[in-house]
């Protein structure tokens, strides 16, 4: 299949047309960050109703972030026959399942139920994923392609900002010294099924614009690169790595501050569920001033400054105590904020007609979000939860490296 992209020469209705359908598109940025957003809830929460340890407890974020890896490359597949706009439909329909199958997991007391609920639920998200990013990425012109994505994620993290608030007061204001208080994820889910149905029926009817193939002259451009297989762009290989590691990064903060701030300050589950929402929001405000600053230094220099601010800041947490040990994890959400968008744009730099199979692979390295969790998770029993986070901090220290050198295209 031809690689997708714009027409070169867009008159100015139609780049119009394109910020009207980029907005359009950042409702699908905003539930699905909320959504994934609600598993830092869930675990404190489902880790009291079934009396779990950290291992277990993080088999929440494994069934969830699982799905990247298992769905991304049928979903990406299945855009191909289908196109991009039924896709979006097939996964908010698949996600609205996933969240009403937990008002039968709440009543059947099943953790594992649970579990098979968030991960069909994640489904839904990952055919999302596999279609909204390279889609907004070419939905403009390819330089300011990481700032646009940077700028549609911003409203991904608003989505994780508003969650803690919600989720702490529908789940866990309810006492969880019993499995019946289950009961508390019915109401919070079935609202996010019926949400989730309406974009369906709402996408099925909206007429989005067709990503048109490359033009003759571009494809016999393509056809002139030495690369014959995707696996021989460094760079992508290297962002791969630089997702998996990014996301488990930042899943693995996220799934532990509710009970690293009950451990650190003996904080209530329900206040420190909150506290989660400034993790988010920094990452929020990030986005905005990343999508703005991109416009005068390298995205990729800022990427690499980002990392090494953000492992820097883990491990003052690590080696600090009290209230500074709160303060330094959640400035972490301020510079995690471009890494994602930036990651995945640099990544699928110069791919041509491999551009679909590289979101692809990319949005399959999402599943760091299911193994480094449960990675830090067994740390965590080991040796403390605090001492835990090195596990982050190596993972930053690799996403400097790729923005100091391993973003660079062969070409």
């Amino acid at each position: 299949m031809q690689p997708f992209t714009t027409n070169k020469q867009n008159t100015s209705s139609e780049a119009q047309n394109y910020t009207l359908y980029l907005i359009i598109l950042t409702a699908l940025f905003f539930i699905w960050g909320f959504i994934t957003c609600l598993n830092d809830i869930l675990i404190p929460h489902l880790k009291s109703a079934f009396s779990l340890n950290y291992t277990k407890a993080m088999l929440i974020q494994f069934s969830f972030f699982t799905a990247y890896f298992i769905v991304s490359l049928p979903a990406g597949i299945l855009l191909e026959k289908i196109g991009y706009q039924k896709g979006i439909v097939l996964g908010l329909t698949t996600a609205a399942i996933g969240s009403a199958l937990f008002i039968p997991a709440a009543n059947l007391i099943s953790y594992e139920f649970f579990l098979v609920a968030l991960f069909i639920l994640a489904s839904g998200i990952t055919v999302l994923q596999v279609a909204a990013n390279p889609y907004v990425v070419v939905l403009g012109k390819p330089e300011t392609s990481s700032a646009r994505l940077n700028l549609t994620q911003a409203f991904n993290s608003l989505g994780t900002t508003v969650a803690p608030f919600i989720g702490s007061y529908l789940i866990l204001s309810v006492t969880t010294n019993s499995n019946s208080s289950t009961e508390s994820v019915k109401l919070p889910y079935l609202g996010i099924a019926l949400i989730l149905l309406f974009l369906a029926i709402f996408f099925s009817v909206v007429k989005l614009p067709k990503i048109n193939h490359t033009t003759d002259e571009e494809a016999e451009i393509i056809s002139e690169t030495k690369h014959k297989s995707i696996f021989e762009y460094k760079h992508l290989i290297f962002g791969v790595v630089g997702i998996f590691l990014y996301v488990g990064a930042e899943v693995s903060i996220g799934s532990f501050l509710v009970n690293y701030f009950k451990e650190l300050v003996n904080m209530e589950e329900q206040n420190a569920a909150k506290l989660i929402a400034f993790y988010w929001g920094g990452a929020m405000v990030g986005r905005f001033i990343g999508s703005f600053l991109q416009n005068y230094i390298k995205p990729n220099l800022l990427l690499a400054i980002n990392s090494l601010f953000a492992a820097s800041l883990v491990i003052l947490s690590m080696i600090g105590s009290g209230y500074f040990s709160v303060i330094t994890i959640l400035a972490v959400g301020f510079f995690n904020s471009i890494m994602f968008p930036t990651i995945f744009s640099l990544s699928l730099n110069k791919l041509g007609r491999f551009t679909e199979k590289g979101s692809g692979l990319l949005c399959m390295a999402i599943v760091g979000g299911a193994i480094l969790p449960v990675i830090q998770g067994m740390f965590a029993d080991k040796i403390g939860i605090h001492h835990a986070f090195i596990i982050p901090v190596l993972c930053y220290l690799y996403i400097s490296f790729f923005g100091f050198k391993g973003y660079k295209p062969s070409i």
